[in-house]
């Protein structure tokens, strides 16, 4: 009995660091910031906490709390376009904006901070020419 209960606490110990491992690694990478998702046009539907990075042409989006060793989305700058957005000063989350996304069709809404939004506006705006209306 005590070697099953030692098992599982090595097992959720190993857990619990290789997690906090992951986590504070996806944050300190240079162009990480944090960004909450959810499905659009349902305002019940919970957020998934996460971290979001910009790649070569591409935004990747990892849960918080997950082992995954890949991103849970992707989005292409190319197919990827912010159709509103809106403070939620009103909610109680100061120098927080909700972002509505459109990607392939599919409506999707981030939070993020202000100086995220910037950085999503100015990195969407400087995709190729052809290709700016994809900031409102």
């Amino acid at each position: 009995m005590l070697w099953t209960v030692l098992a599982v606490a090595l097992v959720l110990a190993l857990v619990l660091v290789v997690g906090t491992s992951r986590l504070r690694t996806l944050s300190h990478r240079v162009g990480s910031f944090q960004c909450g998702a959810r499905p659009g046009g349902s305002p019940q539907a919970p957020w998934s906490a996460g971290i979001a990075h910009y790649g070569v042409g591409r935004i990747d989006w990892w849960r918080c709390w997950s082992l995954a060793p890949r991103p849970a989305r992707s989005w292409r700058r190319d197919r990827l376009e912010v159709t509103g957005r809106a403070p939620l000063d009103l909610a109680g989350q100061a120098d927080q904006y909700l972002v509505r996304c459109r990607y392939d069709g599919t409506d999707f809404e981030l939070t993020m901070s202000a100086d995220a939004y910037a950085g999503l506006a100015s990195w969407l705006e400087s995709a190729p020419p052809g290709r700016r209306d994809l900031v409102v």
